[in-house]
């Protein structure tokens, strides 16, 4: 049974498989957050959170940000979602726009609607220069 503790947040991170969203999903669950991971694993894996994975406040999700993600009972939003390498990204660079574009403008709209907050900085331009 999932249980979320009284006054903690009902966060969704996407690409919360990958190196970051991993990192923050482990993070926010020290901080005793309800999260709610949603990742495609084209880049990311679910060896990154699987010490996670029997956490009564975790949740993952199969899911690509090309389509939109539907859910009322979410606080705050985390988008990394996003082919983090060149060698990711460049394979198929299509895909690459589709999830930071389609993905920002699905990541927002839902937060519109819902009302929560977001972070966007789905974009492997935070990874900073590859040289």
């Amino acid at each position: 049974m999932k249980v979320l503790i009284p006054n903690n947040k009902k966060i969704l991170i996407t690409g919360g498989a990958g190196f970051i969203g991993s990192h923050l999903c482990k993070a926010l669950i020290k901080k005793q957050h309800y999260i709610i991971c949603l990742d495609n694993l084209l880049t990311g894996s679910i060896n990154n959170v699987s010490e996670l994975l029997d956490n009564p406040n975790f949740e993952f999700v199969e899911h690509d940000l090309i389509n939109p993600y539907y859910r009322d009972d979410i606080d705050e939003i985390y988008n990394l979602a996003c082919p983090a390498s060149p060698t990711h990204y460049q394979y198929d660079p299509v895909q690459t726009i589709k999830t930071s574009v389609h993905g920002a403008i699905n990541m927002l709209g839902l937060a519109k609607r819902i009302g929560a907050k977001i972070f966007q900085a789905s974009t492997s331009e935070v990874y900073g220069d590859p040289e």
